[in-house]
């Protein structure tokens, strides 16, 4: 039995031509950690709300532990008792201390509040002001507030919006706590790769209303079924067919009406070699552990991700490329 099954979930916009969801369906087992990527408006917030039961699907059916989810129309007072939303706009009152928001929200004794507080690293807050909090102390008592009502599912959408790389990094870890210590089930948006490609069990790749991709971090990251998915997680160089006469030989491989897919990391700069590849560095880009190196080879531009630094503008180089490093679309 599936922790959440979501089936056939469609959503319309102001009119019936207008779809928000189109025909969605997947299912989420507990502790499985689901990311969800996709541009602006794709409907990843719309259907984190319906799972929630904040919204009313126009068809469909969404059921939480093999119950139904109730929406707005069914409830008085919308969303699901085990089943907590945070939004990437959410409030706390103002003027208060952070213990007063707490309490009001609190359904749990303290030991087990205070072990919340822990996880979520708030403790030394609590008697400070919300008006006193930074973007990710803030966010991290939100956290707590929902985790207080004994949710078993969170539905976390984009979480690490405009945190610096510090607050972003601690509030990883109280993701991580919350799934590992606590045990509750997480499903997040991001559009960030990093944030959900190292945390993932599965991805969900939404365009337009509707999946277009959904798989293991690895199978979406390495395999994307066209060049939307790739974008989404990466960066990527595409080889058209009629540019692929010299990767062909080179890689020894059957031409091919498709695209040839590299990431920056799949290309190795290597010593001169009979089947390598020739290039001319155009451009070079510092990110601190490693370089990525832009170079023009056969009148293709292709990006390369590596860790040496005696490269230079102009110099020519030779690239080796392993045939089970690539894929097309």
């Amino acid at each position: 039995m599936a922790f959440i099954q979501v089936s056939g979930i469609c959503k319309y916009g102001e009119t019936e031509n207008d779809l928000v969801l189109k025909d969605i369906s997947f299912s989420q087992q507990r502790l499985q950690r689901v990311a969800i990527a996709g541009e602006t408006g794709s409907g990843k917030s719309t259907l984190l709300k319906i799972i929630a039961g904040l919204i009313q699907p126009d068809a469909g059916e969404v059921k939480f532990e093999n119950q139904p989810v109730q929406g707005p129309a069914e409830r008085l007072v919308p969303g699901h008792p085990g089943i907590a939303y945070l939004s990437q706009h959410f409030e706390l009152p103002k003027f208060l201390r952070v213990e007063q928001v707490l309490e009001y929200a609190n359904t749990l004794g303290a030991e087990e509040a205070n072990a919340i507080y822990e996880v979520c690293q708030i403790t030394h807050l609590l008697k400070r002001k919300t008006n006193q909090l930074s973007g990710g102390e803030r966010q991290r008592i939100a956290f707590a507030r929902l985790l207080i009502t004994s949710p078993r599912l969170l539905l976390l959408d984009e979480p690490f919006s405009n945190l610096d790389m510090v607050h972003k990094n601690t509030l990883k870890a109280v993701i991580d706590d919350i799934h590992d210590r606590l045990g509750i089930t997480c499903t997040l948006i991001s559009h960030d790769p990093l944030d959900i490609l190292p945390w993932a069990d599965v991805i969900f790749l939404m365009k337009d209303g509707g999946i277009v991709q959904k798989g293991t971090p690895v199978k979406v990251y390495t395999s994307p079924v066209n060049e939307y998915a790739a974008g989404l997680l990466g960066k990527y160089t595409l080889i058209p067919p009629a540019n692929m006469e010299a990767w062909v030989k080179s890689l020894k491989l059957k031409p091919r009406r498709k695209n040839l897919f590299i990431r920056p990391e799949n290309i190795k700069i290597v010593k001169k070699g009979k089947h390598n590849l020739t290039g001319r560095i155009t451009d070079i880009y510092y990110f601190g552990g490693y370089n990525e190196v832009k170079v023009s080879v056969h009148d293709t531009s292709l990006l390369i991700r590596t860790d040496a630094e005696e490269f230079r503008v102009g110099a020519v180089i030779y690239l080796s490329l392993t045939a089970d490093k690539i894929s097309f679309i």
